[in-house]
């Protein structure tokens, strides 16, 4: 065994660097961080290759003096704390003294700093952790720090990055978080010298978040102030009318003394605010900010600062709960929900109708699109019923016999219904419909079903060559932030083959201008916004034709979007003549059954026993 040895300061700082410097996007953070404590009212983020090759962070603040520059490069050398104590009552955001020596052991490290009452600043440059110069320059009050070829001379943290799009998608999600979290203070970020956003100082949040978020998101949110006076507690910011949902967390943003963290508290006090409000699976957009005694919460749990810990974990869930609450039924008292097709989430044995696309509110003309085409069945009619379903029936218009002669494939069908014809019985809690055939009764799940013959629908149109499609009258103007946006101007063409026609309308503006013939127009906004969160969480994939058309399947089936399920015994009738020629009819894309079948020789032995 080796002889113990104290490790140099160099090496300490690259072990160390593992643990704060994860990836780039911990690069801005650490420093967006330090120019925030540092007074700053300006900061420009400029990176590029994902931050891999090069990261600017300027700003205005306070500056450091010729002595303090190199002092701050030493490890452990703060000006946030004196004491152990003082971690228990501490506001500033950086406050170990790590983040400077640590980025520069694993970089190339340029520090130019110059404080008041100096004519002159000091630039400082550092490669590896070496220090290479030091001298005099010329600059504004403020600081500007370059890293450039972070992780050369650590090839194994290297490796482990991913692609430039996620690592500048990374970067980009955190500085509008800072953005949005200090909106007094005026933010820039640059991408291979293109400017992503370019924020001045703004007078409040909503403000801040139409510029970053767009103005669509920033209507679509209302406020939330609420303050315990027991506890000191006190929330405020903008939340989710109810129904607004996204398909991913991203935009679910909580903020502790203006410090933005992962908070499972938190979190998962919003959504069960909002059960009820919105649709299963789906995710309020919200920019919440806790005010909190600093001595009520740790915020030196995780090296990175990414998680905090709470005193009183309970008390705090209750509070945010309560509060989100009260805005949202304040809100649906004034009449400000969003109008969104809201799943059940009731127990009662009674389920609530759910409206049929013809039903939605919509100000979106369309021009007529034709029904798809399926193969026709054995006829299919309805059990004899009781005068009372006459009545409620009546109103159906009859429709004509389909042909006898015409009979499904063999391997689309069931084992117990490949003789005879399917005869519909009854429908059941709007989820399901029973059939009758010579084999036995059959149990018919509608979403389910639904489900298998919209994914197969998809996957028939997309061969590579441009789908069909049905032009909008009126197009829909759909906005995004800077990286979606791009994110979704990759995925223009790819979308144009599967029936779509989105065009750029301005800048982080689109106009979803056709959508293919399964898609109801009033659903399109969302599911195009669900598909570009869909993408972004699977970047880095190869094959983009296969991500497209995996993430475009997936999607349509998902939901069916709630509203497109049978409303009557014709348009059952209608799903079950598509499910039955559909590849695979038996089960959903994820495996889920679509039907069962409890043949007539088991109800004989389940009524002899």
């Amino acid at each position: 065994m080796s002889s113990i040895r104290i490790l140099s300061d160099r090496v300490a700082n690259q072990i160390a660097a593992g643990e704060v410097i994860e990836r780039p996007v911990a690069v801005v953070k650490e420093l967006v961080e330090n120019s925030i404590d540092a007074g700053a009212t300006r900061i420009e983020v400029e990176f590029r290759n994902g931050g891999k090759s090069y990261i600017r962070i300027e700003d205005n603040g306070k500056g450091m003096s010729p002595d303090e520059a190199l002092l701050c490069l030493e490890r452990h050398a703060t000006s946030k704390i004196r004491e152990a104590a003082d971690l228990h009552t501490v506001e500033s955001f950086g406050f170990r003294g790590e983040a400077l020596p640590s980025i520069a052991s694993v970089s190339r490290f340029i520090l130019r700093t110059r404080t008041e009452g100096w004519e002159h600043g000091t630039q400082i440059q550092i490669n590896g952790g070496k220090l290479i110069d030091k001298k005099d320059c010329g600059m504004p009050v403020g600081t500007v720090i370059e890293v450039a070829h972070l992780f050369n001379s650590v090839p194994a943290r290297r490796k482990f990055l991913k692609t430039d799009a996620t690592e500048s998608a990374h970067i980009a999600y955190t500085t509008r978080l800072f953005a949005v979290a200090h909106p007094q203070i005026a933010f820039s970020l640059l991408e291979n010298g293109r400017t992503l956003f370019r924020s001045p100082a703004c007078q409040n949040l909503q403000e801040r978040i139409a510029e970053i978020w767009g103005k669509r998101l920033a209507e679509d949110l209302l406020p939330v102030e609420a303050e315990d006076p027991k506890t000191g507690l006190r929330l405020s910011g903008l939340t989710a009318k109810p129904g607004v949902g996204r398909a991913t967390r991203r935009e679910l943003v909580t903020m502790v003394n203006h410090r933005p963290v992962d908070s499972r508290t938190l979190g998962f006090a919003v959504l069960d605010a909002y059960h009820g409000r919105i649709q299963k699976g789906r995710y309020p957009p919200a920019f919440l900010f806790l005010r909190i005694d600093p001595a009520q919460v740790d915020v030196n749990v995780h090296p990175a600062k990414r998680e905090v810990r709470f005193r009183d974990e309970g008390s705090i869930r209750r509070f945010i709960l309560e509060s989100v609450e009260k805005a949202l039924s304040q809100a649906s008292a004034n009449g400000l929900d969003r109008e969104e097709n809201i799943e059940n989430t009731t127990t009662s044995s009674e389920a609530q109708p759910i409206p049929s696309p013809s039903m939605l509110p919509s100000s979106r003309p369309r021009l007529p699109r034709p029904l798809p085409q399926v193969e026709r069945l054995p006829p299919m009619t309805s059990k004899p019923t009781e005068p009372a379903q006459e009545a409620a029936s009546s109103s159906e218009k009859p429709e004509p016999a389909l042909d006898p002669a015409v009979s499904p494939p063999k391997e689309s069908l069931n084992k117990f219904s490949t003789a005879g014809s399917w005869k519909l019985v009854a429908r059941f809690q709007q989820r399901f419909a029973l059939f009758e055939s010579p084999n036995g009764l059959i149990l018919l799940h509608l979403r389910h079903a639904a489900q298998r013959v919209r994914f197969e629908q998809v996957e028939d149109e997309y061969d590579g060559s441009k789908a069909p499609s049905q032009p909008l009258l009126i197009p829909i103007p759909i906005e995004f932030e800077p990286v979606a946006a791009e994110r979704l101007a990759t995925q223009v063409e790819s979308l144009r083959r599967n029936g779509f026609s989105i065009e750029p309308f301005g800048r982080n503006l689109h106009r979803i201008e056709a959508v293919p013939a399964w898609l109801p127009d009033a659903q399109a906004e969302n599911f195009i916004r669900d598909f570009v969160d869909r993408v972004r969480q699977r970047d880095g994939r190869p094959g983009e034709e296969s991500l497209c058309r995996e993430a475009l399947a997936q999607l349509a089936c998902k939901d069916c979007y709630r509203g497109d399920l049978p409303q009557n015994d014709k348009t059952v009738r209608t799903l079950v003549e598509q499910l039955l020629t559909c590849r695979i009819p038996h089960t959903t894309p994820s495996g889920k059954p679509t039907f069962t079948e409890i043949s007539w020789s088991e109800w004989n032995q389940r009524f002899q026993k």
